[in-house]
């Protein structure tokens, strides 16, 4: 089929009512979730998964899709007007975005916040439609070695990525491969990690671990902080930027489409390490940087554009190639998995209806994003108001409700609250649960690629390195670790985190 057929085709599935439902209620739940601190989207998004089971698979990825890009702008309307980011991506927005909105630009702030997002989710979702069929079309020719290469390049690129240290990063994805061996070997019939529980000869549930994980565990962690929450006293101003304002973020718009687009195509990459490498790229190629922090529009047009490129461009190795460049990828890939659907090159051909639907539905969320989020900001900041101790218990209850509802096993709700309780722990220990659940869901896929290699080279580990697109990945992946051996690069890597957190 010609692009502009299957391009067309995407349009019909995404424009029919249902569809369209499901994206609005996407994007005006990541705006929801973007504004208010403590809940975040990929909670918000583990806890939704057990609801998509019972949604059309095209349906469910598009209402999924749409929290997580919809948190991103919603995330900035609290940065920039209360100090308070309602998510990760949004802590850069914060530092100039908030000092805008104390001079009494926070119209314009929010304005370039809005149209940065909108520009920057328009070229990454074209940089998916172009890209898409391309590389799905290269790992057509992906065998069991390369396969083998790509998920252990992933996997070493996740724990470099990873915020703190490397060796925590490590033993989170080494953890979370264990967590995939539970269960019975289908190669010998035998269990593995059950400890006598029959409950666990089918393993553990991906949807069981991610809402413990991340959706107990944030409501844990949120107890902790007292509510103090300081609306704006001034106006919001006008919403339209001045000239020389437009002329200042326009830019920073551009370099950070382009680091976000890049950023969130690498494993372990995606919205949060985008908003800050394009802070940081503005701060050091800027004439100006002493008026960083101080009120500087394109420390808010950078990371704005370059969360919403991330955000959308990680889902180009997730379609394309199987493999999720992030937590909430991983989520997404296990949304599909709920369905019946294999992530790989093998969607684009045999379900096109669903890679175009899926990608024609993000043009239309973008442009509800923008409609949703500039004529109510009113509303949003008064949301800011719910007092958090009258969320959890609804959020926590319906956690255990969507659990149940999978598999009507209070088995799988006491383990949810295990993970909960792990989850927090590993916070408290600064450890990262990003890494264990990109090992726990390429694990498997790791496991059965490399029992396959074997069995076809009869047991020669050579064939990794025989085949090319294997042995360059593999290479790569040694590069990779090589440098991260390198004292200066470990160093850079340190102050870079350390920024980011500062």
């Amino acid at each position: 089929m010609a692009f502009i057929d299957v391009l067309m085709l995407g349009f019909a599935e995404a424009f029919t009512p249902t569809n369209l439902l499901f994206c609005f209620i996407g994007a005006l739940l990541g705006t929801l979730i973007g504004v208010l601190p403590g809940i975040g989207p990929t909670a918000t998004v583990a806890i939704l998964l057990p609801v998509t089971f019972f949604l059309p698979p095209l349906g469910a990825l598009i209402m999924l899709a749409g929290i997580f890009y919809g948190a991103q702008y919603g995330g900035s309307t609290t940065a920039i007007l209360v100090n308070l980011p309602g998510e990760a991506s949004a802590v850069v927005t914060a530092i100039d975005g908030y000092q805008m909105a104390r001079k009494g630009r926070a119209g314009a702030a929010l304005a370039i916040a809005a149209l940065g997002s909108f520009f920057a989710g328009t070229v990454a979702t074209i940089g998916l439609a172009v890209a898409g069929p391309t590389l799905s079309s290269f790992a057509l020719s992906f065998g069991p070695a390369e396969y083998v290469a790509l998920c252990i390049f992933g996997l070493l690129a996740a724990t470099i990525l990873a915020h703190g240290s490397v060796v925590k990063a490590i033993g989170m994805v080494c953890l979370g491969l264990v967590l995939g061996m539970v269960g019975i070997d289908v190669n010998s019939g035998s269990t593995r990690l059950t400890f006598g529980s029959t409950e666990l000869y089918d393993g553990i549930d991906f949807v069981v671990i991610a809402v413990g994980l991340f959706g107990v565990a944030e409501i844990a962690s949120n107890l902790e902080f007292k509510e103090a929450r300081g609306i704006l006293q001034s106006t919001i101003g006008r919403l339209w930027p001045t000239k020389q304002e437009f002329k200042e973020s326009w830019p920073a718009v551009l370099r950070g489409t382009a680091v976000g687009t890049i950023l969130g195509v690498l494993p372990g990459g995606g919205a949060t390490l985008s908003a800050f490498s394009a802070y940081s790229v503005e701060k050091k190629i800027s004439k100006t940087p002493e008026k960083f922090g101080h009120g500087a529009i394109a420390g808010v047009a950078g990371p704005e554009s370059a969360n919403n490129a991330g955000a959308q461009s990680s889902f180009i190795p997730l379609l394309t190639l199987g493999i999720p460049s992030n937590s909430i990828m991983a989520m997404m890939l296990g949304a599909m998995t709920i369905h019946g659907i294999t992530p790989g090159p093998s969607v684009i051909q045999n379900q096109p209806e669903l890679f175009w639907g899926l990608v024609a539905s993000m043009w239309i969320g973008n442009a509800m994003l923008l409609i949703i989020n500039l004529p109510l900001i009113g509303i949003w900041v008064r949301l800011l108001k719910v007092p958090y101790r009258l969320l959890y218990p609804a959020i926590l209850l319906f956690c255990c409700i969507g659990v149940y509802s999978i598999n009507n096993r209070g088995f799988d709700v006491a383990l949810v609250i295990l993970f909960g309780v792990l989850g927090y722990v590993l916070r408290k220990a600064k450890c990262e649960a990003g890494p264990l659940l990109l090992g726990f869901v390429l694990g498997p896929l790791l496991e059965t690629n490399l029992r396959r290699a074997l069995l076809l080279s009869q047991g020669d580990p050579m064939v990794f390195v025989q085949r090319p697109i294997s042995a360059a990945l593999l290479l790569i992946t040694a590069g990779m670790l090589l440098t991260l051996i390198l004292p200066a690069i470990r160093r850079g890597r340190k102050e870079a985190f350390e920024a980011s957190e500062d």
